[in-house]
């Protein structure tokens, strides 16, 4: 996660309940159906009227309706303009996708979260305003070459280009010895978070705890220190 995507993050308000999600195509649908099983309140819409019918009958968010989100007064008179956050879920079609970004913005929408489909398309939501953007098959295609190449590695999370923290099956290697014994800061540049201990994490473990291979660990590092682990 970067510095302005924290900012953007922070920026949002603990209290809003609403969201609106202009496209309901996989990803449209998705975001919609997720907010709306936690209790919030979302509006969607689609230039075509047999995905709103659909996303209604499905009952994957509260409101639908139908209309061109590139035309400015379409998008006042559904009242979105009058959401604090809105998601721009029209990411295939580059041209909608921008106008419809640049919309929102003109019209003074805080938060405005835009899906892209590329790397020039990630530039130009930017370039007219988009508060947030996500390039959702960049990020599946990253995640799984890392899967594919390490393995044990359970759950990453970025906290920047450089570092990140991991949560990872525990190396034969490591089995049975305690973790000041591994000196995982000393010889692999890692510092240890957390160790599953019988289904259940503890944080900041205790050095003299021994490990078990086959359980899970936490560490955070670079993730140049990250790949020197034996995984």
């Amino acid at each position: 996660m970067s510095l302005s995507s924290l900012n953007f993050f922070r920026s949002l308000r603990k209290g809003n309940n609403q969201f609106a999600v202009i496209g309901l195509g996989r990803f449209g649908r998705a975001v919609c159906s997720s907010l709306y099983k936690m209790g919030y309140e979302v509006m969607g819409t689609d230039v075509d009227e047999k995905r709103v019918s659909q996303a209604l009958t499905d009952q994957v968010l509260s409101h639908a309706v139908q209309l061109d989100s590139t035309e400015p007064s379409a998008l006042k008179e559904s009242g979105i303009y009058e959401f604090d956050t809105v998601i721009v879920a029209i990411g295939n079609y580059l041209e909608e996708s921008i106008i419809t970004t640049l919309n929102l913005k003109e019209a003074g929408v805080p938060h405005v979260v835009a899906k892209a489909s590329s790397e020039v398309h990630v530039k130009l939501l930017k370039r007219v305003g988009a508060d947030h953007v996500v390039y959702p098959e960049h990020e599946a295609g990253c995640e799984l070459a890392r899967a594919l190449t390490k393995p044990n590695i359970i759950e990453r999370f970025e906290l920047d280009p450089e570092n990140s923290i991991v949560e990872l099956i525990t190396p034969d290697v490591f089995h049975n010895k305690t973790i000041a014994e591994l000196q995982l800061r000393n010889r692999y540049g890692v510092n240890m978070l957390a160790v599953s201990y019988d289904g259940k994490f503890e944080i900041n473990p205790n050095p003299n705890k021994r490990l078990e291979k086959g359980s899970a660990m936490v560490v955070i590092g670079s993730n140049k220190d990250i790949n020197r682990l034996p995984i």
